[in-house]
């Protein structure tokens, strides 16, 4: 009679199923990195475990830009020392450290927390347009520089966006074509982003 495989202890099981649930993560992946934690001493597991909590507990939206923040507004909000007349709009926070990592760009910055797919079922009401709109109604921005990643949500996400902004008379821009198209804000090198930036061009109806 042949025996059942042995099915792993509870809670590596339970383990490798939570890191499952992380984006990118496969199933060789979640239980890879379920059996490091286990040789990991347990001082550093500890201290991993300590960091998300600590993430959770202290992180919170920028009640300005919604970016991810420690401090309310963020640290950019609240700099005297940026271009307070103009507002990048991004998709995700990554997105502001690649931005922010190049150099290029001393505006202000605004987070959307996703792109318009009706395919995920993700329309414009699950984005932070509300607050976007709430901004550029009661500031001096005379120019949004739409910079949502170039796929088809990106496009998506701009197409709608500059509809909507239209009639507020500001000055609508789009980031140049040295991204690649169908790629990922936070994955494009410093050259290509400062480029991108420098090159922005106004959007067109």
């Amino acid at each position: 009679m042949n025996e059942q495989p042995a099915a792993a202890p509870g809670p590596v099981a339970r383990l490798i199923e939570e890191f499952h649930k992380l984006p990118g993560v496969g199933p060789k992946s979640a239980q890879r990195l379920t059996y490091y934690l286990l040789r990991m001493p347990a001082a550093e597991a500890r201290a991993l475990a300590e960091a998300i909590l600590d993430v959770k507990e202290r992180i919170t939206f920028c009640s300005v830009c919604q970016n991810v923040t420690d401090t309310n507004p963020c640290r950019i909000c609240a700099s005297d020392r940026r271009e307070r007349t103009m507002i990048c709009v991004v998709e995700e926070p990554l997105d502001i450290l690649a931005l922010e990592r190049s150099g290029s760009y001393r505006g202000l910055y605004h987070v959307l927390h996703g792109a318009i797919s009706p395919m995920d079922g993700i329309g414009p009401e699950e984005l932070k347009i509300e607050e976007l709109l709430a901004r550029l109604r009661s500031n001096e921005v005379t120019e949004v520089i739409l910079a949502t990643n170039p796929n088809l949500e990106g496009e998506a996400t701009a197409m709608y966006l500059t509809r909507l902004l239209r009639p507020l008379g500001l000055r609508i821009t789009r980031l140049a074509r040295g991204l690649p198209v169908g790629g990922d804000l936070e994955y494009a090198d410093d050259v290509t982003l400062t480029r991108a930036v420098e090159g922005r061009q106004e959007v067109q109806d």
